[in-house]
């Protein structure tokens, strides 16, 4: 593993940088070290066959601009050259790039540790806070977010350098404390027989909580998305929705917790993603935060501690900018992450 300073070399402009979700990937280029990345193009995953074709149609075939370098974000472990996402039949083959793209020096990156880089780039005007004291300035920060699936990482700062640590968080196991989550646990769709973080926590989560809910109360389930059960929890419309989301919020404050703990996050802790962007109202009401500071003997801790809903929609593609303008100010390791024509 190379040391911070082997991670200083920088990157060739025009530099395209990318943020591939389950769902949507952004794409946007940065044109030089002073420059803020041009207006983003989203696409859907589903609508291409292969990331090589969706940067294409996006990026190459809209600007006469040729990027030099990559920087991409993907929603999966990064290892080997051949790179699978989590929720997504794409598979980003770096060297395949070279040829069908155009590109001559790649960087992959987990999209976590692109919303962590975020945390750093973004200011507090596009952050809302969820209770909490004053965040320490260079202290341990985590970064959250409940989406297609649910995305984790760290960040810590040492030698000088913002280190985004980056993980698969949103797969740990998540089980029942009350009374009442005895009662709708049992109903909670597993993944060969457990359930993670990633099946309450994430779009699909909502949905699965939502119909445990009604099947622990033998009433419908009329609802098939999370739009619509979020729309009829925030309007109190729909009784099995409210406590569905109820539900959503209090785990999220519970795994917010626990990982607050494992990074010992004085600096803070972010909620990031359009889910958690929708659902403030909810995330206010107490449950999250006393969910969050349920962590007996250290509550008095976790009462000190900050949590915030990152409200830029873009933020991941923040992150990327700034690391593709300045590689050395993070530590980002880049060994065997890196691809070079």
């Amino acid at each position: 593993m190379p040391s911070v300073s082997d991670t200083d070399t920088s990157l060739r402009f025009p530099i395209l940088i990318g943020d591939i979700g389950g769902t949507n990937a952004r794409f946007s280029i940065v044109l030089d070290a002073n420059s803020e990345p041009t207006e983003p193009q989203i696409v859907q995953t589903a609508n291409f066959n292969t990331i090589d074709e969706a940067i294409q149609a996006a990026v190459l075939d809209r600007s006469s601009v040729r990027p030099n370098s990559a920087v991409l974000a993907v929603a999966g472990p990064v290892d080997g050259d051949e790179i699978e996402l989590t929720n997504c039949p794409w598979v980003v083959k770096p060297k395949q790039m070279f040829a069908n793209v155009g590109l001559s020096d790649i960087v992959v990156l987990n999209d976590f540790e692109a919303q962590a880089l975020a945390v750093v780039a973004l200011g507090e005007e596009h952050m809302e806070k969820i209770g909490g004291g004053t965040p320490e300035p260079n202290a341990g920060r985590v970064v959250l977010g409940p989406g297609t699936g649910l995305g984790v990482a760290g960040l810590v700062h040492a030698l000088h350098h913002w280190i985004p640590v980056p993980g698969e968080g949103g797969h740990m196991d998540i089980g029942p404390r009350t009374p009442r989550d005895f009662e709708v646990f049992p109903h909670i769709e597993k993944l060969e027989g457990r359930i993670s973080g990633e099946q309450i926590l994430c779009g699909r989560g909502l949905v699965n909580v939502y119909r445990a809910v009604a099947k622990a109360d033998g009433k419908p389930a009329p609802f098939t998305t999370p739009a619509e059960i979020t729309g009829a929890a925030l309007a109190k419309t729909d009784p099995v929705a409210q406590e569905a989301l109820e539900t959503f919020v209090t785990c999220l404050g519970r795994t917010a917790g626990d990982l607050a703990l494992v990074f010992m996050s004085r600096g803070g802790v972010f909620l990031t993603g359009g889910i958690a962007q929708k659902i403030v109202p909810a995330l206010k009401e107490g449950n999250f935060r006393a969910a969050f500071e349920d962590k007996a003997p250290h509550s008095a801790l976790m009462r000190t501690m900050p949590v915030y809903v990152i409200t830029h929609p873009l933020a991941a593609l923040l992150g990327l900018a700034a690391y593709a303008r300045n590689p050395s100010l993070f530590g980002v390791q880049t060994a065997g992450r890196r691809w070079q024509a």
